[in-house]
C-alpha cells in the first residue's frame, strides 16, 4: 500500500511540474516564456540561463530578437544600470526599425536616469546622458505614454545640472578664484534659463570682473545687464558702477 502511494505521489508531482512548464510551437518560444516567468519571479540568473540557450541553439529562431531586449530588461531590474544602458543601445544599433523602438530608446534613458548620483558635487555625465534620450522621447516619440515621465525626468536633471553649474561658480568665487568663477558665470548664463539663477550668475559676473581690477569690461557689464536683474541686485551693482568709474 505504501509503494502504492508514494508511486502515486511521483507521478502527481511529475505531471504538476509538466504542466507548470509553458506551453510554445518551439523550444525557442518555450524558453523565452520560460525566461518572462522567471523573471517576474525575480529569478533573474535562471531567467538569463534561459536566453542564454536562445541565442546559442536557436540563433535564428523568431524569438531571438525579444531575447536580446528581455535580457536588457533583465539588467534594468536587476539595477546593473551601466550594463542595461549598453544592452539597450546595442539592441537599438542592431535593430533600429523593430516596433519597440520607442520604449528602448525611453528605459536607456532611464538607464542613465537610475545612475545619476544623489548630490550635486559628484559626476553628472550621467545627467546629461539622460537628457539627451529623454529628448529624444519627447521630441520623435511625443505621442507616446512615455512623454509624461520623460518632461518630468528633464526638468529633475535639468535642475540638477543648474544648480551643479552654480555649486562650481560660486566655490571658484569664494576661494576668490575670480577669472575661473567669471568664466562660470557666463556659461551659466549661456545654458540656463532660470531666471533666479541668471539673476545671480549677471550679479557676480559684474563683481567677479571688478575683483579683476578689469574697469572697463565691469562698466560694459553693469550695461548689459543692470536692467535684467532684481531690485536689490541693482543696489550692489550701482556701488560696484562707482568704484569701476573712480578706477577709470
Amino acid at each position: 500500500m505504501k509503494i502504492i502511494v508514494l508511486t502515486l505521489s511521483m507521478l502527481f508531482l511529475i505531471s504538476s511540474c509538466s504542466s507548470d512548464k509553458p506551453e510554445g510551437k518551439s523550444e525557442a518560444e518555450i524558453l523565452y516564456k520560460e525566461a518572462q516567468e522567471l523573471m517576474e519571479a525575480e529569478r533573474f540568473i535562471l531567467a538569463t540561463e534561459k536566453l542564454n540557450l536562445i541565442k546559442t541553439q536557436h540563433p535564428y529562431s523568431f524569438y531571438a530578437t525579444p531575447a536580446e531586449l528581455l535580457q536588457a530588461d533583465i539588467l534594468f531590474e536587476q539595477e546593473s544600470y551601466i550594463e542595461s544602458a549598453a544592452a539597450y543601445l546595442l539592441f537599438r544599433d542592431f535593430h533600429p526599425r523593430h516596433e519597440k523602438i520607442p520604449y528602448v530608446v525611453f528605459k536607456i534613458a532611464e538607464s542613465y536616469y537610475k545612475q545619476i548620483p544623489d548630490t550635486i558635487d559628484r559626476d553628472l555625465e550621467p545627467a546629461l546622458e539622460a537628457l539627451k534620450y529623454y529628448n529624444e522621447i519627447i521630441q520623435k516619440y511625443g505621442e507616446s505614454s512615455y512623454r509624461p515621465t520623460a518632461e518630468s525626468r528633464v526638468k529633475k536633471a535639468l535642475t540638477m545640472l543648474r544648480q551643479k553649474d552654480l555649486y562650481i561658480a560660486d566655490f571658484y568665487f569664494k576661494t576668490k578664484e575670480f577669472g575661473a568663477a567669471r568664466y562660470w558665470y557666463l556659461d551659466i548664463l549661456d545654458n540656463h534659463n532660470d531666471q533666479k539663477t541668471r539673476n545671480h550668475a549677471m550679479l557676480r559676473t559684474i563683481l567677479a570682473t571688478a575683483e579683476l581690477k578689469e574697469w572697463q569690461p565691469c562698466l560694459d557689464y553693469v550695461e548689459k545687464f543692470y536692467q535684467s536683474v532684481d531690485k536689490e541686485a541693482q543696489k550692489e551693482i550701482k556701488l560696484v558702477k562707482e568704484t569701476c568709474q573712480k578706477q577709470l
